[in-house]
């Protein structure tokens, strides 16, 4: 894939590094909300083999309030332009659902757009088809402050399938070009537990949409719950499940914890080549 001059190789397994510019994300909130600390981070995560740096400036963990537009663009657009001249070499990815965001991060150097809502606002789908950059589209039930109130399935794997299937014919009938989209079922949006595990267990049957499929699953409550763990101390258990979600063939990863991450999938690869 082509990210605004840089490319994205999704035919082999992918890191994608979190760098949260937030107060209040779940895992890293107020640890890079200063420019110059972000802009270390993400430096780090290359010398670490990421594939691609993920910047959001508002939080989606459950209960989380909305940022407004001006706050997340103060947030986001000074670490996209200090990276971009810097001459980061590996594609930025914009963490965004609004569409204004979406717009001026492209402008700032963003080479994607990873979106929790599928790109369901008013708007997003035409900036994404003005910018020409690839897409993220997750699946999300309810919104960021409801997500978690007793999420309710017919079959979570098959109903969330049918989601992704609508909306990336919502992003053709747009004029997006199948090429530039990446899938991603949306681990703890909207999810129990068992949804989760059973999302985890069946991710290979995502792969019948014949697009990249992209996991999040790092340092999740659904790792905390299943270890007893706080947030920092569910390193182990993320780096079990992403091994798990690319044994399936899963080709992105996000994560927190890059250098393992890396480590743990490149033997995953190895394994999955040997004849």
């Amino acid at each position: 894939m082509e990210c605004a001059g840089k490319i994205l190789d999704v035919n082999k397994v992918r890191v994608m590094g979190v760098l949260n510019i937030t107060t209040d994300s779940f895992s890293d909130g107020g640890q890079y909300i200063q420019p110059q600390h972000a802009v270390e981070r993400a430096m780090q995560m290359v010398d670490e083999g990421v594939a691609i740096i993920d910047i959001g400036g508002e939080s989606t963990r459950p209960g989380a309030e909305a940022v407004p537009v001006e706050d997340e663009l103060s947030r986001v657009i000074p670490v996209i332009k200090a990276l971009a001249g810097a001459k980061i070499p590996v594609p930025i990815s914009i963490d965004t659902s609004k569409p204004e965001v979406m717009m001026a991060a492209v402008k700032a150097g963003a080479g994607m757009i990873n979106d929790v809502r599928a790109l369901q606002e008013p708007g997003a789908l035409d900036v994404v088809k003005q910018t020409g950059v690839p897409v993220c589209l997750m699946h999300m039930k309810g919104d960021p402050r409801t997500m978690q109130s007793d999420p309710q399935y017919e079959d979570v794997v098959r109903d969330i399938k049918g989601f992704l299937e609508q909306r990336v014919q919502a992003c053709i009938d747009a004029g997006i070009s199948r090429n530039k989209l990446i899938l991603d079922p949306g681990f703890g949006f909207g999810k129990t537990l068992e949804q989760n595990l059973v999302l985890l267990k069946h991710l290979d049957e995502f792969l019948s949409l014949k697009l990249p499929v992209l996991v999040g699953i790092s340092r999740k409550s659904m790792i905390g719950n299943l270890l007893g763990a706080d947030v920092g101390e569910r390193k182990q258990g993320s780096v079990a499940a992403a091994v798990i979600a690319v044994w399936q063939g899963v080709k992105i990863i996000r994560a927190h914890d890059v250098r393992e991450t890396v480590d743990a999938l490149k033997i995953c690869e190895a394994v999955q080549a040997a004849n």
